[in-house]
């Protein structure tokens, strides 16, 4: 699993769900697993015999019709052992998109000031939803639902007050984020772009120093010593160019790496077997990154038009 990415992914419960369990060794002269020292050898401390013991011929014997009937059954899949599967993936993203829209739809149809306040409750509740289910044990539904609805709002808010400003950024930049997203998954898919080890080192570098930039930036925006409300990102430029734009490139190329890393981490878990209501799990994983990568195309955006 491509460690470094995602800390949803990267958790000990959704990491641990993805690898199997070691198999116990047995030094020598030690009693295997179940068996009582000193009892009854082949036999568990509950009377029962162990596999293969001779036990197994006492029991009824299938006919041959029986044994055939049997053997034409398909196998199991992960569906039908309660495993995850990508099917189960892809609904529960869809779901949590879903409501994602719907929370952004309502800051459609009440007051720009209402918008705003809508913007600031969902900024604060997603951030505190989402570190309570990037670290709780069991994934919740109900709250990995709310979370995507609190993002809505954030989203709907920020989208609107931008638009406003910048006249077709909220359209630009879903159909930017579908874009990366779209190309991100073919890549990945046909191979040629992979979390390889080498490439998550250079990615937790730039995470490092973008997390560094950001907030002195937000510091700098916060205590008023720059006027702009991009901060460093469109007050200083570089070549004519706006600092923004580069950093935004950047971000954006992150974003799309943290996707590749976050469809190595589903694969590794339908591979494995991992229970399949780790499946929300994944969803949450990908609906982060996806609110992340639009941000920074809308905010890309916005600069660029900002500086025309």
């Amino acid at each position: 699993m491509a460690l470094g990415g995602n800390p949803i992914f990267n958790g000990k419960n959704f990491r641990g769900a993805t690898q199997a369990p070691p198999v116990p060794s047995y030094s020598h002269g030690q009693n295997q697993y179940g068996q009582v020292p000193g009892g009854v050898p082949g036999q568990t401390q509950y009377g029962q015999n162990q596999y293969g013991q001779p036990a197994w011929a006492a029991q009824p014997q299938m006919t041959s019709d029986q044994l055939q009937q049997m053997y034409n059954q398909p196998a199991a899949g992960p569906a039908e052992t309660g495993r995850m599967t990508f099917d189960d993936v892809i609904v529960k993203t869809a779901a949590c998109l879903a409501v994602l829209l719907l929370g952004a739809a309502v800051t459609l149809f009440v007051a720009p000031g209402t918008a705003s306040l809508l913007m600031v409750v969902g900024a604060l509740g997603g951030f505190a939803l989402g570190m309570v289910n990037s670290f709780k044990k069991q994934p919740s539904p109900a709250l990995i639902l709310t979370y995507a609805g609190l993002e809505g709002l954030f989203l709907g808010g920020l989208t609107r007050l931008l638009d406003g400003m910048f006249p077709g950024v909220g359209l630009q930049a879903v159909i930017g984020t579908l874009a990366v997203f779209g190309v991100t998954l073919a890549l990945f898919k046909s191979g040629k772009v992979r979390a390889t080890p080498k490439a998550v080192r250079f990615f937790m570098i730039a995470m490092l120093g973008y997390l560094v930039f950001a907030v002195i930036n937000m510091v700098l925006v916060w205590t008023g010593a720059v006027q702009s409300p991009f901060g460093l990102s469109s007050s200083v430029h570089i070549f004519g160019i706006p600092l923004g734009v580069f950093i935004g490139i950047l971000a954006i190329g992150l974003a799309a790496f943290s996707l590749v890393m976050d469809f190595t981490s589903i694969e590794q878990g339908v591979r494995q077997g991992a229970p399949e209501k780790y499946s929300w799990t994944a969803a949450f994983g990908l609906t982060v990154t996806l609110v992340w990568l639009y941000v920074e195309i809308i905010r890309l955006l916005a600069i660029l038009r900002g500086d025309d």
